[in-house]
């Protein structure tokens, strides 16, 4: 092999100079406009409270909602599926990681969501990917609303089909949507049924009429509404009696069902075109047989238990009302989702970081995850937060926001 000449020498020594000064001059930018993020170590499991930095803290900003991730049922699947599978399925599904314990757990998610057939998917990000970029692409046109999470956004760019966004849960703005849209193959109306950041709910059954009227496809992700919401914690499309009018059903393992991965339900096509075509699905390691095992306990006892999350619900109301009262801007009750709006990322972080002094961790939520000038903190109510967890939040809050 030649060795590489002095210039080449040269320009890789300043490339990599260049390379540092550069992502240094980028954290300045993201520091200034208070969008720096680091991240936080926690000690233990996702309870109700945890050790950060030495000190114990209130923990509001978990989606361990309804507390199943240290459920001991759920734990002890987990442990069986270890001794029986081992750590990891090692290969991707279409390799040798479909195991029987993915067969079961698919089994369980589309008996749950009362469809045909289900696939699981290693993460939510690879669900909505996976999902959008097998169903359309060039010649195509994917309505999304303009709140979706940023795996439904990447996955509408990645498609490469016409991305239309529509204005939040704006049932008109969608309908023009598609009336601009005809000369499209396909179209796919996609929402989330719970959004992740406002807690507010999409009106289904309008956009799945709107849908069925011009002759699109009705995608959902129910990440945050899976376990809480609906029959057995189905979620929003079976308590709002949608499920034959969705084409797609999406949701998490790794959020109510306190376990990891994501699924897919609808259709026996639907999940046999998205074993030969989605991508995030075909070129990844399978889901550990510890988390599917873990995520099929989950919902038998949500199946079984179905006050778990309605009490969730209905506490998560009067809390919501309660800092209203306070003075507080709470926009929506809707969910255990509770935003409080700031307004300034900078002053989204102080906030935050008053609590935390004051022994509630709760994050500031902020630009791009939300848009600018709505910084928020975004409270996550738990099942297993009792009474005097609540009293201190409330407390805490108020006192920290209103210091502003």
């Amino acid at each position: 092999m030649a060795e590489p000449s002095s210039k080449t020498e040269i320009f890789s020594h300043a490339a990599r100079a260049s390379f540092a000064a550069e992502a240094s001059r980028e954290l300045d930018v993201l520091r200034a406009a208070g969008l720096e993020r680091r991240l936080r170590t926690i000690e233990g499991a996702q309870e109700p409270s945890v050790v950060i930095d030495g000190r114990r803290v209130l923990l509001f900003c978990s989606n361990n909602y309804l507390g199943l991730a240290t459920h001991p049922e759920v734990v002890a699947a987990a442990r069986r599926a270890l001794d029986r599978f081992g750590a990891s399925a090692a290969s991707s599904r279409l390799i040798s990681g479909h195991m029987r314990v993915h067969a079961d757990v698919e089994s369980a998610i589309a008996a749950w969501k009362g469809c045909a057939d289900a696939l699981v998917f290693s993460t939510g990000y690879q669900a909505n990917v996976g999902a959008i970029t097998a169903l359309v692409g060039r010649e195509d046109v994917v309505l999304s609303d303009e709140l979706n999470h940023a795996s439904i956004i990447d996955g509408c760019r990645l498609s490469r089909a016409r991305v239309a966004i529509y204005k939040h849960n704006d049932v008109e703005d969608l309908i023009r949507r598609l009336e601009d849209s005809r000369e499209a193959r396909r179209a796919l109306v996609v929402t989330e049924s719970v959004f992740s950041m406002d807690g507010d709910r999409a009106p289904l059954g309008d956009l799945a009429a709107v849908a069925k009227q011009y002759g699109a496809w009705m995608m959902v992700d129910e990440a945050h509404a899976a376990g809480v919401f609906g029959p057995g914690g189905a979620g929003v499309v079976a308590e709002e009696g949608l499920s034959d009018a969705v084409d797609v059903h999406v949701g998490t393992l790794g959020k109510a069902l306190g376990s990891f991965g994501a699924y897919v339900a609808g259709s026996r096509a639907l999940i046999d075109l998205l074993v030969n075509r989605a991508r995030s699905f075909i070129f990844t390691t399978a889901l550990p047989p510890a988390c599917a095992a873990a995520a099929q306990a989950a919902i038998e006892i949500v199946q079984r238990e179905p006050h778990l999350g309605s009490a969730l619900l209905a506490r998560a109301r009067t809390f919501g009302e309660r800092l209203r009262a306070s003075g507080l801007s709470v926009p929506h009750l809707d969910s255990h989702i509770l935003p409080i709006l700031i307004g300034s990322a900078p002053e989204a972080v102080a906030t935050a970081a008053r609590l935390l002094e004051r022994g509630v961790y709760v994050a500031a939520i902020r630009p791009p995850t939300v848009p600018p000038g709505t910084s928020r903190l975004r409270l996550s109510l738990m099942a297993t937060h009792g009474d005097a967890d609540l009293a201190a939040a409330h407390d805490a809050l108020v006192q920290c926001v209103a210091r502003r």
